[in-house]
């Protein structure tokens, strides 16, 4: 799953990231409780706001639970002890998925 959000920002909103992940802002909120490795920040009223590094772990998240099927007790489990593997493959994933897709692009436009 490709993420859009602006790669210049340093924070997003709750709105702006369950929007990308096309959930609930309610599910953000619940993860965020379910998985230590979000740290969102809290600004003045209390909002909380993703960084980027946020976000990464929410796509690696989204990805266990939603794509994959994981429980949230197996996701916790696997993120705990092969977190730097599993991203890896996940990266891989995503940049050959978008490779597809610009080579898709590329085969409709010929």
């Amino acid at each position: 799953m490709q993420i859009d959000l602006s790669p210049d920002k340093r924070y997003y909103s709750i709105g702006e990231v369950a929007k990308a992940f096309n959930v609930n802002a309610s599910l953000i909120r619940f993860w965020d409780k379910e998985f230590d490795v979000l740290k969102p920040k809290k600004n003045a009223k209390g909002n909380r706001m993703f960084t980027p590094e946020d976000v990464k772990n929410l796509q690696l998240i989204y990805h266990l639970v939603k794509e994959r099927g994981f429980t949230l007790d197996g996701a916790r489990v696997h993120l705990k002890e092969g977190q730097k593997k599993t991203l890896d493959k996940y990266e891989i994933i995503s940049k050959l998925e978008g490779i597809k897709k610009q080579l898709t692009d590329l085969k409709d436009a010929l």
